[in-house]
């Protein structure tokens, strides 16, 4: 029995054409691919624009100015998304936004390397009318910036109004004036008992009219504390004098033959970790995406251009007079009793001629023979119907068939 339908449908009566299946399995391919490359980059593509106290950060208490005046003076900054990135000798910028923020990776790979730490200041909220941007509704309780170096570094510090005035320097380049309002550093708490002694000492760098910190050197080493982000964010570039300050500020500490300024952004949740899937895209690795990618689209083609369009299967057993006859053909080929098949070829030969070429009813046999034979041509019918009866095996009886063939079409002619 066969498993085949006893009407199947055509072939061309397919749900989708071949153009729709290529096309609905090229957006297939292209959205997966797509899918896996914003997977490995997504963290990369992230503005920032959040309205936080960052480098990204375009809001009034960021320092999205402070990167683009150092981009548009050659001073190649770059921003830092992942803590392995640290061990860099240029400068590394490090804005945290809470005393929560956890700064030990920047403390114990900067150690000897020049860091700077600004301390946060303004409690803000996102500017509606401008998306992006933030407003300040006023000063953050101290123990958040007190906190962002404590326990090992544990500071005293105010905050109050200032007259403006401009800072004094001590041996550092620049001019810088208060901030209002204006905060700063009044010493090392001496009632921490967790205090690192490599960071007791703490050298004043810049300080108001009342001897308070507003940037510091702590311990012998690169490590620098901005007490008033003031200074350096977006609010303080507002002032043409006071972002020239800002830059030659920053070169000042970058004095360690510096390939340019990095500005983290991990410390405000704009960081990642490095990621399995990034490596197929970047090389040395991309070249091995590549090749398979190759591969995979060399098969597809090749599976596509050998098979061809899908074709309907055929019954295990056919309809009709042709199944009988097809079926006859394979038993007695099986069999390999071809060749017996020449004499009864030559005789259904013999009476198709007849009633082709109007013999009369009487003549039978032998007396038939002679009518045939009596057709002028280059071949007498008695011999090619002798040569049919020989025929010892398939190859012989195909030729004899095909003479008896020839000799009737050429008498019809």
């Amino acid at each position: 029995m066969s498993d085949i339908a006893i009407a199947p449908q055509p072939a061309d009566a397919a749900l989708f054409r071949g153009r729709t299946v290529a096309l609905m399995l090229a957006i297939g391919i292209a959205g997966f691919v797509a899918m896996l490359v914003l997977g490995a980059y997504a963290p990369d593509l992230r503005s920032g624009r959040n309205g936080g106290a960052h480098a990204l950060s375009n809001a009034v208490t960021g320092y999205a100015g402070l990167v683009k005046l150092a981009e548009a003076t050659g001073r190649n900054p770059r921003i830092i998304r992942n803590v392995h990135d640290f061990e860099t000798e240029d400068l590394l910028v490090v804005t945290p936004e809470t005393g929560a923020t956890d700064i030990s990776q920047a403390l114990i790979q900067r150690a000897t390397r020049p860091t700077l730490f600004i301390l946060p200041k303004w409690r803000t909220v996102p500017d509606e009318d401008h998306p992006g941007w933030a407003r300040y509704q006023g000063l953050i309780p101290l123990y958040e910036p007190i906190g962002v170096l404590a326990p090992g570094v544990r500071f005293t510090m105010r905050q109050y109004r200032s007259g403006g005035g401009v800072l004094t320097s001590n041996g550092i380049p620049g001019r810088f004036r208060e901030p209002r309002p204006i905060k700063v550093i009044t010493g090392i708490d001496p009632t921490n008992k967790q205090q690192q002694d490599r960071w007791r000492n703490l050298t004043p760098l810049l300080t108001d009219a009342k001897g308070g910190i507003v940037l510091a050197r702590v311990g012998e080493g690169p490590l620098y504390v901005l007490a008033d982000p003031d200074l350096l964010n977006n609010r303080g570039m507002k002032d043409l004098g006071q972002a020239r300050s800002a830059l030659v500020l920053l070169d000042w500490m970058n004095s360690t033959d510096p390939d340019g300024i990095a500005f983290d952004v991990s410390m405000n949740g704009l960081g990642h970790s490095r990621s399995p899937l990034k490596l197929l895209f970047e090389p040395p690795f991309l070249a091995m995406t590549l090749a398979i990618a190759t591969a995979l689209l060399l098969a597809g083609l090749h599976a596509f251009g050998r098979f061809g369009p899908p074709r309907a299967r055929t019954r295990a057993v056919a309809f009709g007079k042709s199944a009988l006859v097809d079926n006859s053909a394979l038993l007695i080929r099986k069999a390999g009793r071809e060749a017996r098949l020449g004499g009864r070829y030559a005789a259904a030969m013999r009476d198709r001629a007849a009633r082709a070429f109007g013999a009369p009813a009487r003549l039978r046999d032998g007396e038939l023979d002679q009518y045939l034979d009596s057709f002028k041509g280059a071949h007498r019918f008695t011999d090619l119907m002798q040569a049919a009866q020989a025929a010892s095996d398939r190859h012989s009886l195909l030729d004899a068939a095909q003479a008896l063939h020839d000799w009737q079409k050429d008498k019809s002619r």
